[in-house]
């Protein structure tokens, strides 16, 4: 398996870097402002494909919600029958009076034991349901953003993805909840509502008077909510993007004291956050009271209209009393709806940001007809190859190279003039934009790219390791390496010793990113997980470029065991150690300026005679570390 021993990849193209975070940023930006609507048929329909395998409890569920909606409508006929036919009834006496309250008695013990037996397993089922949907949603979000090429994660934030990933689908888990208790009360209303008009229906109607007076407060309401709503979406996205760059970068800024800078801005975009929420509590709490307003007005009526039917002889009392209990379940759904409401939208845009994400295509991916590639012995070839990350910057500009079996290629160059991306398109992180790249003949754009990264190994100038034990870090690319496999490589380039002094030798937990060790430490790791890959064709980045001299060393006399056999492309940041590589390549605006050995590009007396220079100059005045460091660095 391709193995990337560095974090991140940036590609040396000056202010392209830049340009593409401001367009990423703005891009993201402009989604998280979307807000969804509170009913969207495709977020719908593709959470029901979620729900498809669970349909067995899904039903259960639904059963047991609607013996729990039938308890809770039946409550207010037992009363109403109770008082109609056993406390007013005249014609009973009192012994049959009794006998028929113990009943409805008998009959309301039986109402609560259902509504909680029904309620038990509607919450029950509903919540199962709930977090397995969850647990493949998240499953299928990893997956797909494991798939995505590297050019996606160049144009958008780790932050802004993060928030897709938790805050998003967070948001989510709230949905099953909220649809399906969404769904009884409003097959609640519509059941109360018909009993309601088949009781009485002249005071049905006075009572539903005050439904046209919500919707009008329901449509203001909902148009200054939608604007406060996307405002708490845009708010917590740029907080999650600026805490993830504030964590990853906590090195760069406690080195250049800029903990106060940063902790200004964060608390600006936090202070956002809260704001946008305040005001979105402000319309939630000033909406509640018209909905109780509301309801003590349908209550008034009843009471008054109802009372004077009571008199006229028109109406029984029983009935009154029912449909007084009626009014008010009749307002409980709507006041539980219009809670749910932010939630309910909350979540549409959730679930429309989720499929947004798993809906985008990867743009580097095998070609329909792509075969597995065969064993290879390592023969790179470029072929008029030239590169853009966007359209009006070009990169490489109509490069050929040959780099046969076994042979080390060498690459210098000032920055920005195309070195990493010479890699890049090797290890087919992106597809070149003109000509082709060969590997044994075999286009990189016709066979698979897993057969491609199992024959190759990637170490970059920033040594990436997880928070796993050290020999599971070494063993990452080759899950059935031995222990002896493990013990061999690191021997070889002199590790053993360092590792044995760790606490548990190679059974030591890393901590995030290694931070436990020394750059020169983790960086030696990143070359045995390299070397235990066994890969035909190695590529080192800068790979030395951080450690100090004598781990350099080091390296330095392992590097014939690591090359043997291997096709090597190097990035070479210390020209002396690249002095025995078969060809060395100088690039300059991604254009081929110089290319030939160590002795006869020094005697062309150019680019590579003056970087050599240069580079000598500074090595001549550096000083060696006597020993690697045994700890964190300091």
């Amino acid at each position: 398996m391709m193995h990337m021993g560095g974090g991140g990849w940036n590609p040396n193209l000056p202010g392209a870097a830049e340009v593409r975070r401001i367009r990423g940023r703005l891009s993201l930006v402009l989604e998280d402002m979307e807000f969804g609507k509170v009913y969207d048929q495709n977020v719908i329909r593709r959470l029901f494909a979620y729900l498809r395998p669970h349909w067995k409890l899904t039903l259960i569920s639904m059963l047991a919600m609607l013996l729990y909606i039938g308890t809770q409508i039946s409550v207010p006929l037992l009363v109403g029958t109770a008082i109609t036919q056993y406390i007013r009834g005249d014609d009973l006496s009192v012994a049959e009076k009794i006998s028929g309250l113990n009943k409805i008695g008998m009959l309301f013990a039986v109402v609560v034991v259902l509504n909680l037996v029904g309620n038990f397993f509607h919450l029950r089922g509903l919540a199962k349901v709930n977090m397995s949907v969850l647990f493949k949603l998240r499953t299928d979000m990893h997956a797909h953003l494991q798939r995505l090429s590297t050019l996606f994660f160049d144009h958008n934030e780790v932050g802004r993805l993060m928030s897709r990933v938790q805050s998003d689908t967070t948001a989510l888990q709230e949905f099953m909840t909220i649809f399906v208790v969404g769904f009884a009360e409003i097959l609640s209303l519509v059941v109360i509502i018909v009993i309601m008009l088949a009781m009485n229906l002249q005071l049905a109607l006075i009572c539903f008077t005050v439904i046209p007076v919500f919707v009008v407060i329901m449509v203001f309401w909902q148009k200054r909510a939608r604007q406060a709503f996307m405002s708490i979406r845009y708010a917590i996205a740029g907080v999650n993007a600026s805490l993830q760059e504030n964590i990853t970068g906590v090195r760069v800024t406690q080195s250049m004291s800029r903990e106060e800078v940063n902790l200004s801005q964060f608390d600006e975009l936090n202070s956002d956050h809260l704001n946008a929420n305040l005001k979105a509590i402000k319309l939630t709490a000033g909406l509640m009271p018209s909905v109780e307003v509301l309801t003590a007005i349908g209550f008034g009526l009843v009471i008054v209209i109802g009372g004077r039917m009571v008199q006229n002889g028109s109406l029984e009392l029983g009935a009154m009393v029912t449909f007084t209990l009626y009014v008010q379940r009749f307002f409980e759904p709507i006041r539980a709806l219009v809670m749910q409401y932010a939630m309910m939208q909350r979540a549409m845009t959730a679930g429309m940001r989720i499929f947004e994400l798993l809906d985008v295509e990867p743009d580097l991916v095998d070609a329909p007809d792509a075969t597995v590639l065969p064993p290879i012995k390592g023969h790179v070839q470029f072929d008029h190859v030239s590169f853009s990350y966007t359209p009006d910057v070009q990169v490489l500009d109509d490069v050929s190279l040959d780099i046969p079996p076994g042979e080390t290629l060498a690459i210098v160059g000032p920055t920005g003039a195309g070195k990493t991306t010479i890699v890049a398109l090797v290890a087919r992180f992106y597809d070149v934009t003109q000509g082709h790249i060969a590997v044994d003949g075999y286009d990189l754009r016709d066979i698979t790219r897993s057969s491609l990264a199992s024959q190759m190994s990637l170490v970059l100038q920033e040594p990436f390791l997880y928070s796993a034990t050290v020999a599971d870090n070494i063993r990452f690319a080759r899950r059935e390496a031995t222990q002896e496999d493990i013990e061999e490589a690191t021997k070889v380039l002199g590790a053993d010793d360092f590792i044995m002094r760790l606490p548990l030798g190679y059974d030591t937990i890393l901590h995030e990113r290694g931070s436990n060790l020394s750059v020169g430490q983790r960086q030696i790791i990143a070359f045995a997980r390299a070397l235990v890959a066994n890969p035909r064709i190695l590529i080192l980045d800068e790979a030395t470029a951080n450690v100090d001299s004598y781990t350099e060393r080091l390296i330095q006399d392992a590097q014939k065991e690591l090359l043997r056999d291997r096709t090597a492309i190097i990035i070479a940041h210390r020209l002396s150690t690249i002095q025995d590589a078969d060809q060395i390549l100088v690039l300059e605006q991604g254009h081929i300026a110089e290319l030939g050995k160590h002795n006869e590009l020094l005697a062309k007396n150019g680019l590579y005679a003056r970087l050599y220079a240069m580079n000598f100059q500074d090595e001549d005045f550096s000083t060696p570390a006597p020993a690697p460091a045994t700890g964190k660095d300091a």
